[in-house]
């Protein structure tokens, strides 16, 4: 049986840690001390015996993040197999600047896109450059149509109701021969949702879900009003949840700067994690 890994490349909302032109605590703390610094959410799905691997969002940190994953796995110069794309947000596709010209210069790496998304990277500049020049070959993917990346695992877009400016939001199933886990870093609202969130995540062995913000205390603090900020609350999240912890692993990505679940002193985050949730930190790796 061959292995597939899945490895945590991200795990901060799209901006990272710290945050542009913040010096909170969580901000201050991370810039004196590199250990706090957290790089914007995404993921690679890693098949060692084939030696390929394959990036979910291509953040703004993506030229560290693959080194990361390079090195970890001895694939020094080895060039993802392709990239799924959640949505056209800050921190989920401006990374696959670095495939063209002006940095690494790839040939045909398959992008695997929504149909709105697919529009705008080969339309509008300066995404339109990387498909003329064929540095990325935007592939069309849709809503519960399952992607094979390998004999042992496939990826499933699922359709999120999430602000879709510019494209659809997709979270995704990621499926191995021995576990299967769901990826959803970006949502609005959990009830506008068709499926149930407890439903979905009974199916999963694994969740990894969006925990941009705690609660609506934390957004006080940076003078956010909740009600204009579409994400769940990870309080929310854990109620709803709760009864699942013993079966299903649930993580949190997708942490925004001010969230208190990453204060260094760690109060919220022990609560959490008595009540048995985690909370997804760099390098960690699942085999699937």
């Amino acid at each position: 049986m061959s292995e597939v890994i899945l490895h945590v490349l991200g795990t901060a909302q799209d901006a990272g840690l710290p945050h542009p032109n913040c010096f909170c605590e969580n901000c201050a703390e991370a810039i004196s001390n590199p250990k706090y610094r957290r790089t914007a959410a995404s993921l690679a799905i890693v098949l060692p015996e084939e030696k390929t691997w394959h990036m979910i969002d291509a953040t703004p940190d993506l030229k560290e993040q693959m080194a990361n994953l390079q090195i970890k796995h001895n694939m020094q110069g080895q060039l993802m197999s392709s990239i799924f794309l959640t949505h056209a947000h800050l921190g989920h596709y401006p990374g696959l600047l670095f495939l063209g010209r002006e940095a690494i210069g790839a040939n045909k790496v398959p992008v695997m896109a929504g149909a709105k998304m697919k529009n705008m990277l080969e339309e509008q500049a300066p995404w339109s450059q990387l498909t003329k020049l064929q540095n990325i070959d935007v592939q069309e993917i849709s809503d519960g149509q399952a992607i094979t990346v390998s004999a042992h695992a496939t990826v499933t877009p699922v359709d999120v109701p999430h602000r879709n400016e510019f494209s659809e939001t997709f979270g995704f199933w990621i499926q191995g021969e021995k576990k299967k886990v769901l990826y959803i870093p970006d949502i609005d609202r959990w009830e506008q949702w068709d499926t149930d969130i407890y439903d979905a995540c009974k199916e999963a062995d694994i969740c990894l879900l969006d925990g941009t913000f705690h609660s609506a205390e934390d957004l006080e603090k940076i003078g956010r009003d909740y009600r204009e900020i579409p994400h769940p609350l990870m309080t929310e999240t854990m109620d709803r949840l709760q009864d699942l912890v013993e079966q299903t692993e649930i993580y949190f990505i997708h942490l925004n700067h001010s969230n208190p679940v990453i204060d260094t002193d760690k109060t919220i985050r022990k609560e959490m994690e008595l009540k048995g949730f985690h909370i997804a930190e760099e390098g960690m790796e699942f085999v699937l």
